[in-house]
């Protein structure tokens, strides 16, 4: 007898030492991020009943080499390298296989962070197409309480754009910073439930700037996104997605999304879902917005936002022109740039939701990474995920 319980011999750790002070740490974001609702609340959105298909190996895929900056290795041991929790690969459509770390089980879901921005976007296309949200229009036309915060004169297209000019750092490790503020209204850390999302992102002031100049990543703009989608429509965002994408996709299992003291959805980062599930909503924007012979969003809308919307300018201006060169972002999507056209979503923590349309490739990728943000690495996760594409 070892003494040790089933958890602390799965994982190396005792559940109560996760708690909301650690749960975005290593080794313990391991099991938290696929556990968030352990920790902080969260809403259900309820997939059509039916289930998921049995895992698919990705067979000796995993033993090819891939050739990166610090030399070449296998596909499996960059996964490791890459703190993977999951994978799924598909090949115009058809689903090329899985691959699950030991401490996650297939099937489980994990959380996308900012992927739910891109989550969120579809919902705000998917409006726009049915002709009651204006991306032209200003936020105050749905949310006339901005009126005195940096969003008082910035438009819908400036928050879908990050191109909002707002005096907010995304410090993820300043215990002081007014990004900590932030996460305790969203209740993602300790000392939440004083003050609710919307108050504090009704706080935010404005830079000098003029809005629409600059790329700048931040994510309170995809909460403000979330409200504004509520706004235009009359319905919770738990609502919008199980009716509007979840059930019209075919996802196999249910999703979720945390929300703080008032119920409001944390649309900038705190979804979870399956890799597969995931990756049927990249097979979809790779189809131009349908998903089983059905149109879920407008056709217009996925090409502007993979293909040929964004500012060259406001990107270059930005601080990510690092991964991208030749990027653009619209519609809280990336453009890569790249000859593939490839396209993606990028969540903290190593989520990725990777598309190449010239390949006819989906990649999915959950990971729990130490560091909040790996500049290096990602560099890496994104020549892998191309050379992948050509792979399979």
């Amino acid at each position: 007898m070892t003494g040790k319980s089933a958890f602390e011999a799965r994982y190396g750790f005792a559940r109560k030492d996760v708690r909301l002070e650690t749960w975005r740490l290593s080794p313990f974001n391991r099991w938290s991020f696929q556990n968030v609702g352990e920790l902080v609340p969260s809403a259900h959105v309820a997939a059509a009943p039916g289930g998921e298909s049995q895992a698919k190996s990705l067979g000796t895929l995993l033993d090819e080499k891939v050739a990166l900056g610090g030399g070449a290795e296998t596909v499996e041991a960059f996964l490791n390298r890459s703190n993977t929790d999951g994978l799924t690969i598909l090949k115009a459509g058809k689903l090329v296989g899985d691959w699950s770390a030991p401490h996650m089980p297939f099937g489980s879901r994990h959380i996308i962070f900012s992927i739910s921005k891109s989550v969120t976007a579809i919902l705000a296309g998917i409006l726009e197409g049915e002709g009651v949200f204006d991306p032209d229009a200003p936020v105050t036309k749905y949310i006339p309480e901005a009126k005195g915060s940096a969003y008082g004169d910035a438009s819908v297209r400036n928050v879908l754009d990050m191109t909002v000019s707002l005096d907010f750092e995304e410090a993820y490790l300043d215990p002081e910073s007014a990004f900590a503020r932030y996460r305790r209204s969203t209740l993602w850390n300790p000392g939440g439930g004083s003050e609710s999302l919307t108050a504090f992102l009704m706080t935010i002031q404005r830079l000098s700037e003029p809005h629409g100049q600059t790329y700048r990543y931040r994510s309170p703009n995809s909460d403000v996104l979330g409200i504004l989608v509520e706004r235009a429509s009359g319905m919770r965002v738990t609502e919008l997605l199980r009716e509007k994408l979840w059930l019209p996709l075919g996802a196999a299992s249910d999703m979720s999304v945390t929300v703080d003291m008032e119920g409001t959805a944390r649309t900038a980062g705190g979804m979870s879902m399956t890799p597969r599930d995931l990756a049927r909503i990249g097979e979809m924007m790779r189809q131009g917005g349908t998903a089983n012979g059905r149109r879920i969003v407008p056709e217009a809308w996925v090409r502007d936002t993979v293909a040929t919307g964004g500012s060259r300018e406001a990107w270059q201006r930005g601080t990510m022109v690092f991964l991208f060169p030749k990027g653009r972002y619209r519609n809280k999507w990336y453009q890569t740039g790249r000859d593939s056209g490839a396209f993606c979503g990028i969540g903290i923590h190593g989520q990725w939701l990777y598309v190449n349309p010239k390949a006819e490739v989906v990649i999915a990728k959950m990971s729990s990474q130490p560091e909040p943000v790996d500049d290096k690495l990602d560099e890496d996760i994104v020549a892998f995920l191309e050379a992948l594409s050509g792979m399979v």
